[in-house]
């Protein structure tokens, strides 16, 4: 098994390698001046097990096109397996048609990775389960939730806890994790007028006295869930704290987090912490090192991946 990395999140990447206990592989991921991606793989892969450590975060479309070119240089390498580790899919919100004439990119990213040679894919907490189906090689969609109810019930009493869904389309989500914290369940009702902009109608739920978790797998602009915090409060909760799979944080959202009534933002390190993220006064990363690295590891020894979330 060897680990290889782009320049998306080495720091995640760096993290795995410590956890797995094997050096990160060397490989070299540049630009020419016109900003063409250049690969070297400087060292022998040949009948190796290839795993590349690759978010597509902002900037997506380059780190897709060095994940992309990495497959294919691993695989003219003679390399036996190459698994993509994409912590973050990039696209995984366009996973079906919005309207006439629309594109379904995440099936076409999808393609390409594919296409590009890559034998495997893992990732963790896709925007919608079905995008597993869009690849035709095994996928793996890992589940932060252990991670954060281990870290939910390190912080908070959950006697006095509710899990909260900040809409209706993640409300499975929210099920899940009340059912492993065995605890309430609420819904907020919103409508979204255009995107990336969002008004909280209903809460459904009675939250009086409650530490409400909002529990979603993105965060972006920052609109929505500062929107329901603000409901929830207004309901009688007596704090709100968010925990998120994948902390986008795009604009202004950050500073739009620091200024909103959440008494803290949760985010995993799927997505490289910006210096702004780091320096928040509300936000905390937790590390998915751990649970990416053994996932890997299961899958070098054809071990159960799906135990992992039992």
């Amino acid at each position: 098994m060897k680990v290889f990395a782009g320049n998306s999140n080495r720091q995640l990447a760096e993290a795995i390698c410590k956890y797995l206990n094997v050096p990160l592989g060397k490989a070299s991921v540049r630009r020419f001046a016109d900003q063409e991606i250049f690969v070297e793989i400087q060292e022998n892969v040949r009948g190796e097990d290839i795993f590349i450590i690759q978010p597509t975060s902002s900037p997506t479309n380059d780190h897709l096109m060095e994940l992309l070119i990495m497959i294919d240089a691993f695989r003219r390498a003679s390399a036996k397996r190459i698994t993509a580790v994409i912590p973050y899919f990039g696209y995984a919100r366009q996973d079906r048609k919005s309207g006439s004439r629309t594109p379904i990119s995440a099936k076409l990213v999808a393609n390409l990775i594919t296409e590009s040679g890559a034998d495997r894919v893992m990732t963790m907490d896709l925007h919608a389960a079905q995008i597993q189906g869009f690849f035709d090689i095994p996928t793996d969609n890992l589940y932060a939730a252990p991670l954060l109810a281990r870290d939910i019930k390190d912080h908070y009493d959950l006697q006095n806890l509710m899990v909260v869904s900040p809409d209706v389309g993640g409300v499975a989500r929210a099920r899940s994790l009340a059912k492993r914290l065995d605890c309430l369940l609420a819904i907020v009702d919103k409508r979204r007028d255009r995107p990336g902009e969002s008004e909280v109608m209903n809460v459904i739920g009675d939250v009086t006295g409650k530490d409400c978790i909002l529990i979603d797998d993105i965060i972006d602009s920052g609109g929505t869930l500062c929107n329901a915090a603000e409901a929830l409060l207004k309901q009688g909760a007596t704090s709100v704290t968010a925990y998120i799979t994948h902390g986008v944080l795009s604009g202004g959202a950050v500073a739009r987090v620091g200024s909103s009534k959440l008494r803290e933002l949760v985010i995993t390190d799927s997505i490289q912490p910006t210096t702004a993220v780091l320096s928040a006064h509300n936000i905390r990363v937790l590390s998915s090192a751990n649970l990416l690295g053994e996932a890997i590891n299961r899958t070098s020894s054809e071990a159960s991946v799906s135990s992992l979330f039992d």
